[in-house]
């Protein structure tokens, strides 16, 4: 799976930021102040924002291994991160569909951002497998929920979430995507395997100050609309222009759910 702008990473990072669920990251931190050696394993690390939200919550000696399939991403990331601070940070071009060649070896947890509601029910179970063998811990936040609220209404705002959730059901890379339901189907994988979880709301708020990231989301809403095919063209134009132009309105705001998830081994 590619296909990732790096312009819109950036302009999510703050948002993304701000909506993670605090009391798993410190749960996280704990977990991993407790190895002697801590090494992060971040599976889909785009240009390196998991890193730059979760690394001065970690052991600054904490050894950090970024993969991601696209070596555009990966050339970002290095040049913003360099060699970290403290703990060294490698970068490696990586194809998740070979996700039981992780290279786990010493690993304390594997963590992802945005990344499992793009997969498939049959991914995400061998992926909770593959960390198993080796009682390799998991955070991965920013799951979509399937929630999409806006403050001013518009008569097609539910129909317009219901296509986006069904579009997020297609194959993006890894099979038939779960979408909204990602969070429980890991949950349940590693339950399944003896771990302990632990899931948190981490939604998105978008007031007028994120309207570059909502000009962006709107804009990103069209193509999915058109595919599924249940609007019309000019229903998801009159759709997307009244959603652009009350942007600025006064008490404006836009919420888009997501959930994180910490699954750790039972000792």
């Amino acid at each position: 799976m590619s296909g990732f702008d790096k312009n819109w990473l950036a302009l999510r990072e703050p948002v993304d930021v701000k909506a993670r669920a605090m009391q798993l990251v410190e749960r996280l931190s704990r977990h991993v102040e407790a190895n002697a050696v801590p090494v992060i394993l971040d599976i889909g690390s785009g240009t390196g924002s998991t890193w730059r939200s979760l690394s001065a919550r970690v052991p600054r000696t904490t050894q950090w291994h970024l993969l991601d399939y696209d070596p555009l991403l990966l050339a970002e990331a290095e040049r913003r991160i360099g060699g970290g601070s403290g703990g060294a940070v490698t970068f490696r071009q990586f194809d998740l569909n070979q996700i039981e060649d992780l290279p786990l070896d010493n690993v304390t947890v594997v963590t992802a951002s945005a990344l499992f509601d793009l997969c498939s029910a049959d991914f995400c179970n061998r992926f909770a497998e593959t960390l198993a063998k080796s009682r390799t811990g998991l955070y991965a936040a920013l799951n979509y929920d399937g929630m999409m609220e806006w403050s001013i209404p518009h008569p097609l705002d539910q129909q317009v979430v219901l296509d986006f959730n069904r579009h997020q059901r297609f194959d993006k890379g890894f099979g038939p995507a779960l979408g909204p339901d990602a969070t429980e189907h890991l949950r349940l994988a590693f339950e399944a395997l003896r771990y302990s979880t632990a899931v948190a709301t981490s939604p998105w708020l978008m007031g007028p100050d994120e309207r570059d990231l909502q000009v962006a989301f709107l804009e990103g809403l069209e193509k999915p609309l058109v595919e599924v095919g249940s609007l019309t063209d000019s229903e998801i134009g009159r759709w997307l222009r009244f959603r652009l132009d009350t942007i600025a309105e006064p008490g404006s705001s836009c919420v888009v759910g997501h959930t994180d998830i910490l699954a750790l081994p039972r000792r």
